[in-house]
């Protein structure tokens, strides 16, 4: 392994739950009067934190969303999660390899601590990540696109942000890990590899990642 660290972003990284969540959003916004389509919500909030949406709506409409937005939209998401959530395919096997390796390994994540925790408790991968590994947007003053998540969690890792690999899957994440300083691969699972741009190397299967990881030349 070339990296003395490896940062997952969590949704539709670790867990399968950007459908889920941008479905969910799209119609709150639209049942309070901001007309939003899923791909929309795909194109303006995926990988951020929600201060995002509220910056965003207030600045196009001029219009605050509700104090208790936040509250009403992560107890959708919650019970959403609770019936349909499901982790990545070939994010265990990830999980497996680097932690049979004695790779260290976290998560960094615009969602909130809640979130991350009741997504890995719904898809069984809390067995895999302690409090010590878990970072969110709440731990820092910015979220992604600025750095500071990403310096953050290395910095109480204690990595350097040149041994710092990231994993993501939205152009937030990739301008974050590139403006700390660290290898970035973008998933595309969902992104088109287009809007990814800046990325050490792009791959669309989780199970690719191992091999990427290893510096595989066959797989760059």
């Amino acid at each position: 392994m070339r990296y003395d660290l490896v940062l997952f972003d969590n949704d539709g990284v670790l867990v399968d739950s950007e459908p889920i969540s941008n479905r969910l959003l799209a119609a709150y916004l639209t049942e309070l009067g901001h007309p939003t389509s899923y791909e929309d919500s795909i194109r303006d909030y995926m990988g951020s934190a929600m201060h995002r949406v509220h910056d965003l709506v207030e600045e196009r409409t001029g219009q605050r969303l509700p104090a208790d937005f936040d509250d009403v939209f992560h107890a959708r998401v919650f019970a959403a999660f609770e019936r349909e959530l499901k982790p990545v395919v070939g994010a265990v096997d990830v999980l497996e390899k680097l932690a049979a390796d004695g790779v260290p390994y976290c998560v960094a994540s615009s969602g909130s601590h809640e979130r991350i925790r009741v997504g890995h408790r719904t898809t069984g991968l809390d067995r895999w990540f302690d409090d010590e590994r878990i970072f969110s947007s709440q731990d820092v003053g910015r979220g992604k696109p600025a750095p500071d998540l990403f310096l953050y969690a290395a910095e109480r890792m204690g990595a350097a942000p040149e041994r710092c690999v990231v994993v993501e899957d939205s152009p937030l994440g990739v301008q974050a890990a590139v403006a700390a300083g660290m290898d970035v691969y973008g998933f595309t699972a969902m992104t088109p590899a287009g809007k990814l741009s800046g990325t050490t190397g792009l791959f669309e299967d989780m199970r690719e990642l191992a091999a990427l990881l290893d510096g595989d030349p066959s797989r760059n």
